[in-house]
């Protein structure tokens, strides 16, 4: 076989871009579930890779793209035979196989979302082993290794059902046998919103994997040497972007319109489901069908959240079961109406009647049932063995300590407490107290002559916090101790959704201001804060006073008055 440059540099750059998408999956992950196991979710996305990768070395990629029979390749150890039949124009063979590779893990890498804070690290090892080795390879065969239903005319470009339907579905099925995470729901079965804890990370995951996504679908032409396919690459392109694009507004406009608001973190998953939605049929499809399959997965993925969440009360932190498993299938079916004939068979509504999309429901089908299948003897026997989830205290605690001794992956920060708990007695809400003046003040105890030191405490709105700050020091107060703290007054907090759920938020954000008075007027103090903090709205705040005994100065001895004046 003759070499080709282009086709070969264009192969390993999509292989590159694929992989950096295990950054994405990291990122997203991470910043959708709690600070607590964020540690133990980056280290499962760095693991699915490199477990992944000497598997499907061993045996995945001789199982998926041997020509042994139309459902099941051959094994073969290493890569050692001969594989010219099915390697792209021009590609030389460890070109092809990194680039398959990098597909291979991100197919494992899914999972992990849908099962996060509640796994035994082991187990994720052994399961993300079995997809990598055997699950995806045979599935992969049939669809991209001239299998059965290759033989058919089954249509997945790029992965929406070899890759993200196949991850989507060992999700589901291990979230079910997992059960949900602790406090997920209510003694009513109504669930509870468990906030994800950095939506900053989360966004730039987003933003990584529609990034990489051109190399996921582009780099699937395989190759750049001909006019067909460099336009095919290019419609791929714009296809990928429109769909994800058109998605993201549908949420945005659906979730605004039931909820009041735009749902922030369902508008994210919006970009990824439309992404995996065209990955099927992304070079098949003109731009007017890859919209209507963006517009139809946008839509899809908040109604498949909310089902999987309310209804059937499988707890998926990240939506991964929504966004790959539900939308892949989408995507798949949609091609059979909308293909245009340019690179596979006519969909229904250009001519090409229904054969076309009976063949994609077969394959949807075919897919589903062996992944499923597989998948749920593989979550069984580790279930059996080693257990497939971790300890109620080591959830409670966070996967972070109990499965790798790390104290928390963002030291050096201060970390809120869970905003959900569980009342089976696995754990212990922290109980958020304010201190207030229970005793009588001592003034008329103290012996004649005594100074009296007062401590100013006030509890506000983080947003007043500023001008407080400025009206204090103007007043001659130079000295503060601010802390971020988590209460509730009378009003309970206000009710807002995430992820289409209810949040029950029984504590909100506030700032809490220490300030020791000696010579400055206290009511000229209060005075001061309440004409700053006033607003006449609920939440404006509250202002407590007691006597302190005595102050020091650490660093110079001084005590009382001296101490409480700066040098």
């Amino acid at each position: 076989m003759a070499f080709s440059a282009v086709n070969t540099i264009w192969v390993l750059l999509g292989a590159a871009l694929v992989f950096f998408m295990q950054a994405g999956f990291a990122m997203c992950e991470a910043g959708f579930t709690r600070a607590k196991n964020t540690g133990n979710i980056l280290m499962k996305n760095l693991m699915d890779f490199c477990i992944g990768t000497p598997l499907y070395w061993l045996f995945g990629f001789g199982i998926m793209f041997g020509t042994g029979t139309a459902v099941f390749g051959w094994i073969d150890p290493f890569i050692m035979r001969e594989y010219g039949s099915i390697l792209p124009q021009g590609v030389p063979l460890w070109a092809y196989a990194i680039f398959q590779t990098v597909f291979c893990a991100t197919s494992a890498t899914i999972v992990s979302g849908a099962m996060a804070e509640r796994t035994k690290f082991s187990a994720y090892c052994l399961y993300s082993a079995a997809i990598s080795l055997f699950i995806y390879p045979v599935s992969g065969h049939w669809i991209w290794g001239g299998g059965w239903l290759s033989e058919l005319g089954f249509h997945d470009f790029a992965g929406s059902t070899a890759v993200h339907m196949v991850g989507g579905v060992c999700a589901l099925i291990g979230a079910k046998m997992l059960g949900p995470r602790i406090g997920k729901y209510g003694k009513d079965g109504k669930p509870k919103a468990i906030l994800g804890h950095n939506l900053s990370i989360a966004a730039l995951g987003v933003f990584i994997l529609w990034f990489c996504w051109f190399g996921f679908n582009g780099a699937s032409t395989v190759g750049m040497d001909s006019d067909e396919l460099i336009v095919s690459a290019g419609l791929v392109f714009f296809n990928t972007n429109l769909a994800a694009a058109v998605a993201t507004l549908a949420t945005m406009l659906f979730t605004w319109l039931r909820y009041g608001k735009p749902d922030v973190s369902m508008t994210f998953n919006a970009a990824l489901a439309g992404l995996v939605g065209i990955t099927a049929g992304c070079d098949a499809v003109n731009p007017f069908g890859a919209a209507v399959i963006g517009l139809c997965c946008g839509l899809t993925v908040v109604l498949s959240v909310g089902f999987f969440d309310r209804i059937v009360k499988i707890d998926d932190p990240v939506g991964a079961i929504s966004v790959h498993g539900v939308c892949g299938a989408l995507g798949t079916v949609l091609t059979g109406f909308f293909a245009t004939g340019v690179s596979t068979m006519k969909g229904v509504f250009y001519g090409g009647g229904f054969r076309f999309l009976g063949v994609q429901f077969l394959g949807v089908a075919a897919t589903i049932g062996w992944t499923a299948v597989v998948i749920t003897i593989v979550f069984t026997l580790i279930k059996k063995t080693i257990g497939l989830r971790a300890d109620a205290a080591d959830e409670t605690m966070g996967l972070d300590r109990s499965e790798h001794g790390l104290h928390t992956a963002y030291a050096g920060f201060s970390i809120m407490q869970d905003s959900v708990y569980e009342d089976a007695g696995t754990a212990a809400a922290p109980v958020v107290t304010y201190e207030t003046e229970t005793q009588p003040r001592r003034e008329n105890a103290r012996p004649a002559g005594t100074p009296v030191y007062t401590r100013v405490q006030i509890i506000c709105r983080p947003a007043s916090l500023e001008n407080l700050k400025t009206a204090m020091n103007r007043i001659g107060i130079t000295g503060m101790t601010v802390t971020n703290v988590m209460g509730y007054g009378a009003q309970k907090g206000k009710p807002e959704y995430y992820r289409g759920t209810p949040v029950e938020v029984t504590l909100l954000p506030k700032v809490q201001v220490d300030i020791v008075v000696s010579k400055v007027p206290v009511r000229q103090v209060i005075e001061t804060a309440k004409q700053v903090l006033h607003t006449g709205h609920i939440g404006d705040g509250k202002i407590f006073v007691t006597d302190v005994e005595n102050v020091v100065r650490v660093r110079t001895g001084e005590e009382g008055y001296d101490a409480l004046q700066s040098d």
